[in-house]
């Protein structure tokens, strides 16, 4: 039983698609409205960032007490006077060098407490004790 067009009864199989597109075009048009301020570009003047400095490497100076009180610089042995005025002349640099203390387990107390004192007296902040020994 298949339903004719224009049967006696008068119905339609077909949609009506005039309010659809009535709605569509009108959407259409809201959206052509509204999209300039949507797109509308704010310019900002943001600060210019500057990149960090590179900071150099420190030197590292090996300074090293044997058991008799013998002091080497770099490797090098040195006197106490000598020694001083290493010490001077590396802590006028920027950045200050690392000193990195080496003593024989045999060494006198006395000899590493006043190459300490030169250290600090004079003006060297970055001292640290190196140890070779495994226990």
């Amino acid at each position: 039983m298949a339903m004719k067009l224009g049967d006696a009864a008068g119905s339609f199989t077909d949609i009506n698609m005039t309010p659809l597109i009535d709605v569509m075009l009108v959407l259409l048009i809201i959206f052509i409205i509204s999209l300039p301020p949507v797109t509308h570009a704010v310019k900002i003047d943001n600060p210019q960032a500057t990149p960090p400095q590179v900071q150099k490497e420190p030197v590292v100076v090996n300074l090293g007490i044997d058991f008799d009180g013998t002091l080497s610089w770099n490797g090098s042995p040195v006197e106490r006077k000598t020694m001083q005025g290493y010490i001077t002349e590396q802590a006028g640099e920027d950045p200050q060098p690392e000193v990195h203390i080496s003593v024989d387990k045999f060494a006198k107390y006395a000899k590493v407490a006043e190459t300490l004192a030169d250290l600090q007296s004079r003006g060297l902040k970055k001292i640290g004790f190196i140890n070779n020994e495994l226990f």
